[in-house]
């Protein structure tokens, strides 16, 4: 929300300063009116002519008038702006709503109103309000649009006044701003199981259980709306609290979702560019975890990861994942290349092991980093790749390279340490490389004699 005096904000900046605000506020007509005067003035006097002195002044005279009345004059203007949505994906439009509300006992004359915006959004919108009057309201809306993620600044709101006459116009500026996020593109995936998916809400037979046994019960504090037929006296006496039996509890299936942002791994800028692709994909992937239930974490190269319930990542559940995901969104919608040049620091934050499905989007490699990700792949009990070679997004089809390319030899080596390794041509579709990917697992799992889920 935006709010402020539209008419007194330069009150108090003395008289001298309020005279030349207002000449400076002249406008053409108002400059040339002046000249006009001062020439009849001059005029006047070398050609001894008292009505011609007279008409001078008038014209003189006038635009001086305008301006000080016009700077006088004290409009108490509330402004306010709505955006509809706040966050929009890349490529789609969001709807700003401005509202003007005149909160003095004065009607307002010609307002013009204008929105500072980024040019990646569009033009500078304007509006012309007619006469507002007192207690009076009026709204407009304006759309923009952006194909480059990022957040962006909407404001400060402008409003400028004007005499009848047009001689004068003066410039309001409202104090604060609202900011508009525009988040990757996120497309719908199919729901497949990959290999290293623990089933868990929704789909789940694994299970953690805490009681073993009358001797190896592991009892918790009473939470209100337990059962009462849950309650463990001999815990209850022991501890002088209302103590309740765990009962076995399904183990949330993990998802870690690897971004590779890396600035020598990409070619390339722009909304087509392979960065941007992969940053697409990640979010794709984040949101159709979070659908089905995942507790799910994002991983850059740098190590850094998005902050969630504890050290498995956001919760997937109702209300929670939304808000998960509008959180990893907002993160995406920001996120640039680092400097670094390896994936060690990743690798380090995943030595835990026992991370669920492990979902990469990794720009070039060279033989040392495949072999982070060899000995990465240890750490999960499912990996899948989608390796983009940045010469099939900068180059044209015909002069990309073969198969046996260095790129090649990075996905057969990802592919022998147990990665589900999958090139990412350009344009190339993520919900289809979804698919693709089960179909290889589903085929490796069949030659090995394995049975898939």
């Amino acid at each position: 929300m935006t709010t402020a005096g539209a008419g007194r904000a330069e009150a108090d900046r003395g008289e001298k300063s309020g005279i030349r605000t207002a000449l400076a506020g002249l406008t053409t007509r108002g400059r040339s009116f002046l000249a006009a005067g001062v020439a009849a003035a001059i005029c006047s006097y070398v050609l001894g002519q008292s009505d011609l002195l007279r008409v001078g002044l008038l014209l003189a005279v006038l635009p001086l008038v305008c301006a000080g009345v016009l700077y006088r004059t004290r409009y108490r203007v509330a402004g306010s702006r709505r955006l509809s949505p706040a966050r929009v994906p890349a490529g789609s439009e969001a709807r700003v709503h401005l509202r003007m509300d005149n909160v003095s006992r004065l009607p307002t004359g010609l307002l013009m109103l204008q929105d500072r915006v980024p040019y990646v959004l569009g033009p500078r919108p304007r509006f012309v309000l007619d006469r507002v009057e007192a207690g009076g309201r009026r709204e407009v809306s304006y759309r923009v649009r952006s194909d480059l993620r990022g957040r962006y600044p909407l404001g400060p709101l402008q409003l400028r006044l004007t005499d009848p006459f047009g001689m004068c116009e003066l410039t309001r500026s409202f104090s604060t701003y609202d900011t508009l996020t525009v988040i990757p593109r996120v497309e719908p995936l199919a729901p497949v199981r990959l290999s290293g998916e623990a089933k868990g809400y929704g789909d789940g037979r694994q299970r953690s259980l805490a009681l073993a046994g009358e001797d190896d019960v592991i009892p918790r504090g009473y939470r209100y709306g337990d059962d009462l037929r849950r309650v463990h006296w001999r815990s209850t006496a022991r501890y002088g609290e209302l103590m309740v039996r765990r009962e076995e509890q399904p183990q949330r299936a993990r998802c870690t979702v690897l971004l590779d942002t890396r600035g020598i791994a990409y070619e390339g800028a722009g909304p087509d560019s392979a960065f941007e692709w992969a940053v697409s994909g990640a979010a794709s992937v984040l949101v159709h975890m979070l659908e089905r239930g995942y507790s799910v974490r994002l991983l850059t190269d740098t190590g850094n990861a998005v902050p969630g319930e504890g050290g498995d990542g956001f919760a997937g559940a109702s209300q929670e994942s939304a808000d998960a995901a509008g959180l990893m969104m907002d993160t995406l919608a920001v996120i640039d290349h680092s400097d670094g040049a390896g994936l060690s620091r990743a690798y380090d934050v995943l030595r835990g092991g026992n991370e669920g499905l492990l979902v990469a989007f990794l720009g070039d490699l060279d033989e040392d980093q495949a072999d982070v990700l060899g000995r990465m792949r240890q750490r999960s009990p499912g990996a899948v790749a989608f390796v983009l070679d940045s010469d099939t997004w900068v180059r044209e089809p015909s002069d990309v390279p073969g198969p046996l390319d260095g790129s090649g030899e990075r996905l057969r080596m990802l592919r022998e340490a147990g990665w589900t390794a999958l090139r990412v041509p350009r344009g190339a579709s993520m919900d289809e490389l979804w698919r693709q990917a089960d179909r290889e697992r589903r085929g490796v799992a069949a030659a090995s004699g394995g049975e898939g889920p």
